[in-house]
């Protein structure tokens, strides 16, 4: 008996769905994004859309659109749970085209951050405070 326990939680060890795979291996940063993906297509194994739950095989190669790249990747271990992105890296290969990750850094480089460029339009708070504290001394 002990020793049909423990071959049951080996078996549902190795099974591991591809939403929490992909959360675990950091494509995703909830597992809810990494389900919705699997909904509307974005994630594909041989050209083939797959589902939240369909298990996660060792040699696996999955075509992954994500919000910010796209992403080739061939799976070579199982993780089931999320760990640091240096221990992550070593659980699959990442397949993608040059061309592909050279587009990701170019978009990340022009992306605006929301602040002004320094010395244009209006000034700070702290800039108007010290112009008013320059103006009135005298």
């Amino acid at each position: 008996m002990f020793f049909d326990k423990v071959a049951d939680m080996k078996e549902e060890k190795e099974k591991l769905r591809i939403d929490k795979y992909l959360w675990s291996i950091r494509i995703f940063k909830t597992r809810s994004q990494a389900s919705e993906a699997c909904e509307k297509g974005r994630v594909k194994l041989n050209d083939d859309a797959v589902k939240a739950s369909r298990n996660v095989n060792v040699g696996d190669t999955y075509d992954i659109k994500g919000a910010e790249r796209k992403w080739v990747v061939r799976v070579t271990g199982l993780l089931d749970h999320r760990v640091q992105y240096s221990e992550a890296i070593k659980y699959y290969i990442d397949l993608t085209p040059e061309e592909e990750k050279v587009k990701s850094e170019v978009q990340s480089a022009s992306f605006y951050t929301g602040k002004r460029l320094s010395k244009t339009g209006k000034p700070t708070k702290k800039q108007r405070r010290d112009f008013e504290d320059f103006t009135t001394d005298f």
